[in-house]
């Protein structure tokens, strides 16, 4: 018994304090390496955001060629890198690589392949624009969305193969790629950004007017060609399909970029012992949640739609159209709090640890959540001080204010919930019940199953050819076969622990099925929550912006500096949406 233990006083060869500090000195060269190449990923990110910022506010000597030169060359140079890590893979395909179960989940990948896809229909738009207006275009805005086409069907096969994969070779030039590949999502995401704001910003301005504001010099920022088109009717659904697409292809980008981190951040990494096993969607259990989901879901696309249509057509028809938003918004906001509170008052109640174990993609998520929210918080809190100080109110206004609070409210219960659940530790399910196995011997020596441990348990096993039913733990219990006296004693005495563990096994079920409406509760809480970020993710992504149309807001601060923050924070309450949907589903999944 004793041979497994050490000798304490036996002297160890290598001293503890020696090991670690070479393993600390070969960490160093690596640890160099996240240094440098983090450096030159934001370096590159800096120098690609200020000549964004240079065509955006028509600096001299500044062209939208010029962004776009930058950005091809970025994107080729990321093709060139995934094309050389594909074929280095394709070269050790017999090696085991080490995988991160946690990380490029099979629904995140369907994700961004639906994006991808909606992307390529953008590129497809913006190649079809070009041609009607090559007349006047430069060729870089030919090549660009060619380059992004190839850049995003190599980029998303690169994702579904390797998005889990732990690198372990190479890993200093690994760094340096796969940063590049980060930080070159992250601008082509800020250019979709900055385009699709631009056109927003065109259309707030010329329907500003028509709420009363007419103190408010309106001034197009333009960027179409100064040209005829060769077919008016083309160019007329390019240039409007364009703008309905781009949400899509901001959020694809952001994704992209995401998934690229968690891959960084696993270079070099170690993979601990326990991995996460799958957890497949179900809809099993989830009615409720996702009919009250799917009517917030219906109700908001109807919304969106009537507030698109009466925003300004004149000055009644856009009052009624935000108060109608705020009202519906106001509704689904305050059922969302709802849900978050009941959810963490289960958790409350129940006694379950924590996973605090090393997890990249783990850690992001929760950062995200509370870094994107950010956004929201500024613009309701903006909202909140626009009315507190204002001279004059409109009747409309007034809903603003309820609003922006319960905004701030849900964003900080969700965010509660969501980091909570993906932190808890899954329920393991009882051995004995999971592993359970009914094993009877025959006569001839035969092996076979009883057809249900209910049936057992209601006395109603099958018992052919005088056979006798009999639970065991890591060991089969026979018979005896000359059917003696002390047979009969231990056939009793099998079939009364039998009873007996079955009764103790139906305790178990009824103490458990109070947990198990629990976790149904819990199920039925991240479906409908995961439908409302949906939901919430539409209007603002597609043009319903009442933080644009209201106009409080633009009297108290100016006009210049609240458009520039509603530029800056609603990319990031738009990507929260998303961002937050995706992490229910993955709370759903883990329920």
């Amino acid at each position: 018994p004793l041979r497994g233990l050490e000798n304490p006083l036996k002297p160890r060869l290598f001293p503890t304090g020696g090991s670690a500090g070479c393993q600390k000195a070969s960490g160093y060269p690596q640890k160099n390496a996240e240094i440098l190449s983090s450096q030159y990923g934001i370096n590159l990110f800096l120098a690609g955001l200020l000549l964004t910022f240079a065509w955006a506010v028509h600096a001299v000597g500044i062209s939208k060629s010029h962004l776009l030169s930058y950005l091809i060359t970025l994107m080729l140079i990321q093709l060139l890198w995934m094309l050389w890590y594909l074929c280095r893979s394709c070269t050790q395909r017999r090696l085991i690589r080490d995988k991160d179960t946690h990380a490029g989940a099979r629904w995140l990948k369907c994700g961004i392949t639906l994006f991808a896809v909606i992307t390529l229909i953008l590129d497809s738009f913006k190649i079809g624009y070009y041609i009607d207006f090559s007349n006047c275009l430069s060729p870089t805005e030919g090549i660009f969305p060619v380059t992004h086409a190839m850049h995003t069907i190599l980029q998303v096969y690169f994702l579904w193969c390797h998005a889990k994969d732990i690198i372990q070779s190479f890993k200093t030039l690994e760094r340096f790629g796969v940063i590049h590949s980060v930080f070159t999502n992250l601008l082509l995401w800020t250019n979709g950004v900055l385009t699709e704001s631009k056109h927003q910003l065109n259309e707030h301005k010329e329907r500003l007017i028509t709420l009363g504001f007419g103190n408010i010099t309106i001034v197009l920022d333009d960027h179409a060609p100064q040209c005829n088109c060769t077919t008016t009717t083309l160019c007329s659904v390019f240039s409007q399909g364009i703008y309905y697409l781009y949400p899509f292809n901001i959020e694809y980008h952001i994704l992209a970029s995401t998934m690229l981190y968690v891959l960084w951040k696993n270079i070099g990494r170690k993979v601990e012992n326990h991995q996460q096993h799958k957890t497949p969607f179900k809809f099993h259990g989830i009615t409720v949640g996702m009919i009250f989901g799917l009517i917030v879901l219906t109700s908001t696309i109807a919304i969106v739609v009537v507030y698109l249509i009466q925003i300004g057509r004149s000055k009644i028809k856009s009052e009624l159209a935000l108060t109608m938003f705020y009202l519906h918004a106001i509704f689904v906001l305050a059922l969302m709090c709802t849900a978050g509170i009941v959810a963490l008052l289960i958790y409350r109640l129940e006694d379950r640890s924590l996973d605090n174990s090393k997890n990249p993609a783990r850690k992001l998520d929760a950062e995200l959540l509370v870094g994107t929210a950010a956004g929201s918080w500024l613009l309701s809190w903006g909202s909140i001080l626009a009315i507190i100080c204002a001279q004059a109110h409109p009747k409309y206004t007034w809903y603003n204010l309820p609003y922006s609070v319960l905004v701030i409210i849900e964003k900080y219960i969700q965010n509660l919930f969501i980091i909570e659940s993906i932190h808890r530790e899954q329920e393991k399910v009882n051995d004995d019940i999971k592993t359970l196995r009914i094993v009877t011997i025959s006569r001839g020596s035969t092996l076979s199953l009883t057809p249900s441990y209910k049936e057992i348990y209601n006395g109603r096993a099958a018992r052919d050819n005088g056979e006798v039913p009999c639970l065991f733990k890591g060991s089969i219990c026979r018979r005896e076969n000359d059917g003696g006296g002390g047979g009969a004693k231990e056939e009793m005495s099998q079939e009364n622990s039998l009873v007996m563990h079955s009764a103790s096994d139906f305790s178990f079920y009824s103490s458990s099925s109070v947990t198990n409406s629990k976790r149904r509760i819990l199920k039925n809480i991240a479906a409908f929550l995961f439908l409302c970020n949906l939901s919430l993710w539409i209007p603002p992504a597609f043009g319903c912006r009442p933080e644009y149309d209201n106009g409080l807001e633009e009297i108290v601060f100016g006009f210049e500096p609240w458009i520039i923050v509603v530029n800056l924070a609603m990319p990031f309450s738009i990507f929260y949406r998303m961002h937050s949907a995706a992490s229910l589903f993955e709370v759903n999944c883990k329920t």
